[in-house]
C-alpha cells in the first residue's frame, strides 16, 4: 500500500514532468508535420448527429434486437498534429439500433471528457475521474444491464444511455479503485469479465480485476512487473487468466518530448507470458518465455488434455519503433501459440502470415476449444493509416482453410463482431456485423453477413450517408428481455 508521504511525492513530481511535456508540446506545435490519423478517410467528425429510418439494402434479421456500438478517437478540437497519437483522441461512438427487421436510428455521440465538455460549451459530465487522463476511446460493450465505454491505462469506465448519451464516469459503483482495461473478456460459464489493467504513472504493478454479472469489482489483484509495460489485451482459459508482458513499455523521454501516447518499443524488455490461476495470487503465475513481438489482440484461448495452454494471437514483429503518431509494425501475422507450463515455454507457429488484425471468434466459446476466427485484411507494411484494404477473412482452425469475403474495391471495413443465432446448432450459425466505408461516395454502410455462407451476398446493409472515421472496437448490445 503507498503511504501518504509516497502519493504526495509521487503527485508533485509527476506534476513537474507534466509540465515539461506541456511545455514540448508546445515547441511540436510550432512545426510543421502532418499526422495521417487527422486526414483522409480519418479526419474527424464535426458534428454529433442523429440519423431516423435507415435506408437498407436486403433484409435484417427481425431476431436482431439491440444496437450495434463502435467507439473510436474523434478529437472534439484540433489537437497539434505533430504531438497527435491515433490511441489519444477524444472518444466518439457510433451505434445502429435494430428492430423488427429495421434499422431505426444512428447516432454519434462524443464521450463527454473534462476537455470534451468545455470545446462543447457543456458543464462537466458527473463522477470520479482517475489517472492523467479522462479519455475514453477504445472499447464499447454490454454488461450488467448497462453500456460501458473503456479505456487502458488508468481511466475509469463512462457509463452510456440508450441513446449513447454521457451518464457518467463510473468505477463501476465505486467498487473499482484502479483504472480498467479496454479489453475485458467475458466467462461465459460464470458471467465474470476478467482484464488485465495498468497504468501509465505506475511502472512495477498491473492488477488482474474481476467484474461480476452484477457490476462488481470482487477481485483487484496486483501483479509486479518492470518498466511498465503496455498490456492491451488478456484471455482467459478454463483456469487461467494469459498476461501478456511484451516489448512495449513506457517511455519517459517520449513523454518529455511532448507526445501524447509514452509508449515504445523496448528491445531490453523480456518477453513472457504469464498463466495466472483465475483465483490465485501473483506468486502463482508461471511465467514463459516467448520470443519478441507485441500482441494487441489474441483472439481466443484454451487448454488441452495434456496440460497445454493454446493461444490465438495476432503478432507484430514489433510496435511503437519508429512512429510516435500510430502503429508501424513491418509485419503481423495470424499465429498459434502453445504455451507449455511444465517446461515454461511458448511455441509459435504462423496460421496464416498475411497481415491482419481485430480477430474475433464467437465468444460463447471464451476460453474453450472452438473452430472459427474472424479477422481485417491490413494493408502490406500494415499502414494503419492508407485505406486500401477490402477484405475480411474467416479462418477454420480445424481444417486449416481460409475464406475472403471482399467488399469490394473502395470500401473500407473495420471490425466485425460475431452474433449467433438464438438456439445456434454450429458454431458459425450467426451473423458478423461491422461498419464498412465507401472511400469514393464518403458514406457508410452497416453490413451484416451470415457467417455460415462467409463469401455469400450481405444479408443486409443499412446505409449511413457519411463516412464514419475508422475506429477501433465495436460489440453487438442486445436490448435486455
Amino acid at each position: 500500500m503507498t503511504s501518504p508521504i509516497e502519493t504526495a511525492i509521487r503527485a508533485t513530481v509527476t506534476k513537474g514532468l507534466g509540465a515539461v511535456a506541456d511545455f514540448n508540446r508546445a515547441r511540436l506545435a510550432a512545426t510543421a508535420s502532418k499526422s495521417p490519423f487527422l486526414e483522409g478517410v480519418h479526419k474527424p467528425m464535426d458534428a454529433e448527429l442523429t440519423l431516423e429510418s435507415l435506408k437498407v439494402t436486403g433484409s435484417i434479421p427481425r431476431e436482431l434486437d439491440g444496437r450495434y456500438l463502435r467507439i473510436g478517437p474523434n478529437p472534439a478540437t484540433p489537437p497539434v498534429p505533430a504531438a497527435y497519437h491515433w490511441f489519444t483522441g477524444d472518444g466518439m461512438v457510433h451505434g445502429v439500433r435494430l428492430k423488427d427487421g429495421q434499422a431505426l436510428w444512428y447516432r454519434n455521440r462524443w464521450i463527454r471528457s473534462k476537455a470534451v465538455s468545455r470545446a462543447l460549451g457543456e458543464t462537466e459530465a458527473p463522477g470520479p475521474r482517475h489517472g492523467p487522463s479522462d479519455t475514453v476511446n477504445t472499447n464499447v460493450l454490454g454488461h450488467a444491464g448497462a453500456t460501458w465505454a473503456l479505456v487502458e491505462a488508468g481511466g475509469y469506465p463512462v457509463r452510456l444511455g440508450e441513446d449513447l448519451q454521457t451518464l457518467a464516469h463510473d468505477p463501476f459503483g465505486g467498487t473499482l479503485k484502479g483504472g480498467f482495461s479496454a479489453h475485458p473478456h467475458l466467462d461465459p460459464d460464470t458471467g465474470d469479465m476478467h482484464a488485465i489493467c495498468y497504468e501509465g504513472p505506475e511502472l512495477n504493478t498491473i492488477r488482474h480485476v474481476v467484474v461480476n454479472p452484477q457490476g462488481q469489482v470482487t477481485r483487484e489483484l496486483p501483479i509486479p512487473v518492470h518498466n511498465g509495460p503496455s498490456i492491451h489485451d488478456c484471455m482467459i482459459t478454463r483456469s487461467y487468466v494469459i498476461i501478456l508482458d511484451l516489448p512495449v513499455t513506457f517511455s519517459m523521454k517520449t513523454m518529455l518530448a511532448g507526445h501524447a501516447f509514452p509508449y515504445r518499443w523496448n528491445p531490453d524488455h523480456k518477453a513472457r507470458v504469464g498463466l495466472l490461476p483465475k483465483a490465485g495470487t501473483a506468486d502463482g503465475i508461471i511465467w514463459c518465455d516467448v520470443e519478441p513481438c507485441y500482441v494487441f489482440h489474441p483472439c481466443n484461448g484454451f487448454e488441452t488434455a495434456d496440460g497445454k495452454v493454446i493461444l490465438d494471437v495476432c503478432a507484430h514483429d514489433t510496435m511503437f519503433a519508429d512512429n510516435t503518431g500510430g502503429p508501424d509494425s513491418r509485419t503481423v501475422t495470424f499465429e498459434r501459440w502453445t504455451i507449455d507450463p511444465a517446461s515454461k515455454s511458448v511455441a509459435r507457429r504462423v496460421i496464416d502470415a498475411d497481415g491482419q488484425e481485430f480477430p474475433r471468434p464467437n465468444e460463447t466459446l471464451m476460453g474453450k476449444p472452438y473452430r472459427f476466427a474472424y479477422t481485417m485484411a491490413l494493408p502490406k507494411g500494415f499502414d494503419a493509416a492508407a485505406a486500401d484494404q477490402t477484405r475480411i477473412y474467416k479462418h477454420d482452425l480445424e481444417a486449416g482453410t481460409r475464406q475472403v469475403h471482399d467488399f469490394g474495391e473502395g470500401r473500407l471495413p473495420g471490425e466485425f463482431v460475431f452474433v449467433p443465432r438464438a438456439g445456434a446448432r454450429a458454431e458459425d450459425d450467426g451473423w458478423l456485423m461491422g461498419y464498412v466505408i465507401d472511400l469514393k461516395g464518403e458514406t457508410t454502410a452497416l453490413v451484416i453477413l451470415n457467417a455460415d455462407d462467409f463469401e455469400g451476398a450481405p444479408q443486409a446493409e443499412v446505409h449511413i450517408p457519411h463516412r464514419i472515421p475508422p475506429g477501433f472496437h465495436g460489440n453487438w448490445a442486445p436490448t435486455a428481455g
